[in-house]
């Protein structure tokens, strides 16, 4: 019995330095899933888990944000519980804190983005200034460059979409296409230079090098084919399918061309819709 009470004390030693052992585990366990590479990087994760961190203070600002990948100097380094996040690149999502399922591939792709969702940026500066813009998808130098709040929009092409600010849904494909849109919504552009003056336009489709370029505020017009509706702004409600149809249009309304050069000298009138063999003042030839 003497014997038992001596060892008690030595028990109870033994008890409480293997629960302070026990204690850090769960965050040791947690470090062990991570990869870290770089000065600071990863420096104030507590319990995130999965991340991978390669670059000077790479995701250093991370404490619970899990499955993140950022390599680059400074590429997610503001994040501190966003998740899901990829990042390639010197500053890509450097401005990150809680915004996830972003993927930044470029300089200072989504660098300035904080809380946005979903957002796939290529390029150099691709979605630069987007804040809190979610589901946007971009590919090409300065694409979608001073977004900021604008949602759903997609733009492949260099300078694609380069001014919109918070236009939502819109697609352009095509260098320049879109170029100048701040506000505009539901519109798809598609070809080089197609609805580059768009500012706030909306619900336009242009197919075609330069089909609806000088369009401005026009809304729901269609252009197909090169130079369709190419000096239309404020008209609205126009279809033009055809190589340069409707292309002097400038104001006028719900006209429909179809054919080449269709209605090419059509300026403000409205309502017109040829059929039949075109007249020769209608070709604009």
């Amino acid at each position: 019995m003497f014997r038992h009470s001596t060892n008690t004390p030595r028990y109870f030693s033994v008890l409480m330095a293997a629960l302070l052992f026990s204690l850090p585990m769960a965050g040791v366990v947690a470090a062990q899933t991570n990869a870290s590479l770089g000065a600071g990087a990863l420096q104030s994760n507590t319990t995130g888990s999965n991340n991978t961190a390669i670059g000077f203070v790479a995701l250093g600002s991370n404490t619970a944000g899990i499955n993140n990948t950022a390599t680059g100097v400074n590429t997610l380094v503001s994040n501190s519980t966003g998740s899901a996040n990829t990042a390639s690149g010197v500053n890509a999502l450097a401005s990150n804190t809680t915004g996830g399922f972003n993927t930044a591939i470029g300089v200072q792709a989504l660098v300035f983005n904080t809380t946005g969702l979903n957002n796939t940026a290529s390029g150099f500066e691709a979605l630069y200034s987007n804040t809190t813009g979610n589901n946007n998808t971009v590919s090409g130098v300065g694409a979608l460059i001073a977004n900021t709040t604008g949602n759903n929009n997609t733009a492949s092409g260099v300078n694609a979409l380069l001014s919109n600010t918070t236009g939502d849904a819109n697609t352009a494909i095509g260098a320049n296409a879109l170029e100048a849109n701040t506000t505009g919504k539901d519109n798809t552009a598609s070809g080089a230079g197609a609805l580059e003056s768009n500012t706030t336009g909306s619900l336009n489709t242009a197919i075609g090098a330069g089909a609806l370029f000088d369009n401005t505020g026009g809304d729901v017009n269609t252009a197909v084919g090169n130079s369709a509706l190419v000096h239309n702004t404020f008209g609205d409600e126009n279809t033009a399918i055809g190589q340069a149809a409707l292309a002097n249009n400038i104001v006028g309304t719900r006209n429909t061309a179809v054919g080449d050069f269709a209605l090419a000298s059509n300026t403000t009138g409205n309502d017109n819709t040829p059929s039949g063999p075109l007249p020769m003042c209608l070709l604009g030839i």
